[in-house]
C-alpha cells in the first residue's frame, strides 16, 4: 500500500477517535489530510515595539515580565491572571482567562516572544490570552503564515496543523509529479512536492501564491482534460440518427408560429438542425434568460424529429411545467397532424397505461412528462430525439436513463440558468453550447424595486391598486411554515395574515411543495383562469410557471435567495402586455445583502446576473457540478482563478496535439484513471 492510502488513524497524534472526528471531514488517508486544503491563513508581520501598537490588531513583542503574576477568582468557574511586561517603549498587560499556571510559568530575567489581539484598556496596551514562547531571535523574527482549515467538533486548528506537518514528513519529496519538466517550465508551475508543502505551511506569501497557482493549475487541468475526453468518447463511434424532413413542411410550420424568431432564436435552430442531420447523435446545452423563448427552439427540433419518422421526448423536473409545456406544444402543433400527450407521477393508472401502450406502438409522437418517462414500461417505438428542460434539476443518471429508451437518440438539454459562457464551456465539456441572448421584441422589463420590511403596507396597497385595474400577483416566501430555527416569514402564515386582514377582499390562493399534485394543479389552473387574484407561495413557482396576466412579484425574505434563484422568480412576470413590478422585500443588514439587491435594482439580464451571483457566492453547487457527475474543487475558484483556467485550455490543447510524446501519453492515461468512474457514467451514447 502507497503512503498515500495509509488509514488517518496510524498518523502520530491522532488515533482511532481523532481519526473518527477527521472521517467528518473527507479525511480517511494521508492523502485526503494533504488535499484538505487551509481556508485561510494568519499572517504575522515582524516585531512591534509597545510604543507602536494599535487597537483592534494582532500583533507580536519582545517583553520582559516584571514583578509577580497576579490571579483573582471573581465568581465561580472564572479565574483571571495578569502579568505585567514591558519593552524599551512601553508597558503591557497579558490577561489569561482560566489559565491559573501561566502565573509561575515565566521568569522576569527572560525575553519572551508574546502575540495577541491588541485591545486598549484604562489607557494601556493589553493582550487577552496571548501565545508566550521564550524568545530565540533565529525563530522568532515575528514573520510567520499560519494556515486556517475547516475543522469539525472535536478538531482544533493546532490538531490539524499537527497532522498536516505529520502527513508532509511521510511523503517528503516522494509525491509524483504528473506534470512533465517542459509543461512546468512552459507555463511556471512550481514542482509537485514544493507545492503541497508550501500549501499548508509557506515560508513566504510568494511562495504561497507559487504553491496555490500550481494546485489551482493542476485540479483545472485534470477536470478539463477529463472533459475532453468525455467529448471524445461521445464523438468516436458516435453514429447516430441522421433525420431527413420534408423542409417545406418545416418553413410552414415557422411561418405559422403565432410570432416571429427572433436573430437569437434562428441562430440557435440553425445549429440544432446541422446536428440532426450530421449522422453523429447531438450533445447540445441551450442556454436562454427566463422569456428568451426556449420552448418554440425545443418544439422546431421535436417537429425535426416527428417530420424525420421518430418520436419525441421532452423530460422537465415538476408537474406543473409539464402540464404547462403540454399545453403549449399541443397548441402549437395544433393543425399538423402531431400527436402530443403527457405523463406525470399524479396521473390515475389506467390513463398511464393508455399512454404507455399508445407510446409503444407508436400512436404519440411527443411525450412530455416528470420523471415518470424514465420509469420501467415506458417504451417507445422510436425515439430519436430527447429534450431536458431545467437541466440543472436532473443529474447525469437521468439523462442517460431517458436516452436509453431509445437507439442513440439526439439529446438537448435546456436551462435557463444562464451560466456565464466561460463556465459553460468548461463544465459542460461534453455537450455543445448554443445560447438564446435576445429576448423578443416588445418585451417590456420588469421594474425591480428593494423595499425594507417597514413598507410592506404600502407594498400590499400597491397590489390591490394592480388587481382594481385587473391584473394579478404573486407572493412569494422562503419558508411553508413558520420556523423557530429561521425567522421568515412562511407561506401559510402570511395566507393567513393577509386572508383576514390587509386583502381580505381579495381571493387569495396558496401554493407549496406540501400539497398533493392534485391540489397545486387546481390552484395553478384557477390563477392561470385568473379566478385568484393573488398566489402566495413558496418557489414551487420558480420554474416555468405561464400567467401573461401576472403583473406584480412581491418576494418576502428576499435576502434568503440567491441571486439567480431571484431572478427565476422575476422571470414569472413580464409576460404579458402589461408593465410588471418585482419588489424584493428584505433587511439589508450586511453590506453583501444591499449589494444583491442593487443588483437585481439595476439589471434585468440573467447572464449578467450570473456573473454576479458567482463573485458574490463563489461557485459553490452554483454550477451544479454534483449534478454533473463531476467532483467538487478543492482549491480551484472559478472566479478568482478564471486567468488559471484559461492557461490550462492552452496546456490541454498542447498535450492533445502532442500525444504521441510518451510523458504526455502518461499525463492523458493518470487522467483516464483517475476520472474512470466518470468517464464511465458521463456518456450519452
Amino acid at each position: 500500500m502507497s503512503i498515500l492510502k495509509q488509514d488517518v488513524q496510524f498518523i502520530k497524534g491522532v488515533g482511532p477517535k481523532k481519526a473518527a472526528r477527521l472521517n467528518k471531514l473527507g479525511i480517511k488517508t494521508v492523502e485526503d489530510a494533504l488535499q484538505h486544503f487551509p481556508r485561510d491563513y494568519e499572517i504575522w508581520r515582524g516585531i512591534k515595539k509597545v510604543a507602536n501598537a494599535v487597537d483592534g490588531e494582532d500583533a507580536s513583542f519582545v517583553v520582559t515580565f516584571v514583578g509577580n503574576a497576579n490571579t483573582q477568582k471573581p465568581r465561580k468557574g472564572l479565574t483571571i491572571t495578569t502579568w505585567r511586561a514591558k519593552d524599551d517603549t512601553g508597558y503591557l498587560w497579558c490577561v489569561w482567562f482560566n489559565q491559573p499556571y501561566r502565573s509561575n510559568m515565566y521568569s522576569t530575567d527572560k525575553l519572551y516572544f508574546v502575540r495577541g489581539r491588541v485591545e486598549y484598556r484604562y489607557g494601556m496596551v493589553q493582550l487577552q490570552n496571548p501565545i508566550v514562547e521564550e524568545y530565540v531571535p533565529e525563530k522568532h523574527d515575528g514573520s510567520k503564515i499560519l494556515p486556517i482549515y475547516p475543522l469539525t467538533e472535536g478538531i482544533t486548528q493546532k490538531d490539524m496543523r499537527n497532522l498536516m506537518a505529520e502527513a508532509l514528513k511521510r511523503v517528503e519529496g516522494s509525491l509524483n509529479d504528473e506534470f512533465p519538466a517542459d509543461l512546468r517550465k512552459r507555463f511556471k508551475l512550481a514542482e509537485k512536492n514544493f507545492a503541497m508543502r508550501h500549501i499548508h505551511f509557506p515560508q513566504s506569501l510568494q511562495a504561497l501564491e507559487e504553491a496555490r497557482r500550481r494546485l489551482v493549475f493542476e485540479e483545472l487541468f485534470f477536470m478539463k482534460m477529463a472533459l475532453h475526453l468525455i467529448r471524445e468518447k461521445n464523438h468516436s463511434n458516435n453514429r447516430g440518427l441522421s433525420f431527413e424532413w420534408d423542409h417545406k413542411a418545416f418553413e410552414e410550420f415557422v411561418q405559422r408560429l403565432p410570432f416571429p424568431l427572433t436573430n437569437a432564436q434562428k441562430r440557435v435552430v440553425d445549429e440544432i438542425l446541422r446536428d440532426l442531420k450530421s449522422g453523429r447523435v447531438m450533445n447540445r446545452l441551450v442556454q436562454g434568460d427566463v422569456g428568451s423563448g426556449k420552448t418554440v427552439v425545443a418544439a422546431l427540433a421535436l417537429y425535426c424529429a416527428v417530420l424525420s419518422g421518430y418520436q419525441g421526448a421532452m423530460m422537465v423536473p415538476t408537474e406543473i411545467l409539464a402540464r404547462q409545456h403540454y399545453a403549449t406544444l399541443k397548441e402549437l402543433f395544433d393543425g399538423t397532424g402531431v400527436k402530443v400527450e403527457c405523463l406525470v407521477g399524479g396521473m390515475k393508472n389506467v390513463e398511464k397505461e393508455s399512454i404507455r401502450f399508445r407510446l409503444a406502438t407508436g400512436d404519440i409522437d411527443i411525450l412530455v412528462g416528470t420523471h415518470a418517462v424514465i420509469e420501467d414500461g415506458v417504451n417507445f417505438k422510436n425515439l430519436g430525439l430527447v429534450i431536458t428542460d431545467e437541466q440543472h434539476r436532473f443529474g447525469v443518471r437521468q439523462r442517460a436513463a431517458l436516452q436509453q429508451k431509445g437507439q442513440s437518440p439526439h439529446m438537448l438539454v435546456m436551462s435557463a440558468t444562464p451560466i456565464p459562457r466561460t463556465l459553460a464551456l468548461m463544465f459542460y465539456g461534453d455537450l455543445d453550447v448554443s445560447v438564446i441572448d435576445e429576448l423578443p421584441p416588445g418585451r417590456k422589463p420588469v421594474k425591480t424595486y428593494h423595499v425594507p420590511p417597514s413598507m410592506k403596507d404600502r407594498v400590499l396597497e400597491f397590489i390591490k391598486r394592480q388587481v382594481a385595474e385587473g391584473r394579478q400577483a404573486y407572493m412569494v416566501c422562503p419558508l411553508v411554515e413558520e420556523s423557530d430555527a429561521i425567522d421568515s416569514q412562511s407561506a401559510i402564515e402570511l395566507f393567513e395574515t393577509l386572508r383576514r386582514g390587509e386583502l381580505a377582499d381579495l381571493r387569495l390562493g396558496l401554493l407549496h411543495g406540501r400539497m398533493k399534485p392534485a391540489e397545486k394543479e387546481s390552484v395553478m389552473e384557477a390563477f392561470a383562469a385568473g379566478q385568484i387574484d393573488v398566489l402566495i407561495s413558496t418557489t414551487v413557482i420558480e420554474v416555468g410557471v405561464n400567467v401573461p396576466n401576472a403583473t406584480v412579484m412581491v418576494i418576502e425574505n428576499a435576502e434568503r435567495f440567491g441571486l439567480a434563484q431571484l431572478h427565476q422568480l422575476r422571470g414569472r412576470v413580464g409576460r404579458g402586455e402589461h408593465q410588471s413590478y418585482c419588489i424584493l422585500i428584505a433587511d439589508a443588514k450586511t453590506k453583501e445583502i444591499y449589494e444583491r439587491m442593487k443588483v437585481m435594482t439595476k439589471s434585468n439580464d440573467g447572464f449578467e446576473i450570473a456573473e454576479k451571483d458567482l463573485q458574490l457566492r463563489g461557485p459553490g453547487d452554483f454550477l451544479g457540478v454534483k449534478q454533473h457527475g463531476l467532483p467538487e474543487f478543492k482549491i480551484a475558484n472559478l472566479v478568482r482563478d478564471i486567468g488559471i483556467l484559461k492557461q490550462v485550455d492552452l496546456a490541454v490543447r498542447q498535450v492533445l496535439q502532442q500525444r504521441d510524446n510518451p510523458a504526455y501519453k502518461a499525463l492523458i492515461e493518470y487522467t483516464m484513471d483517475k476520472f474512470n468512474e466518470q468517464l464511465n457514467e458521463i456518456t450519452f451514447n
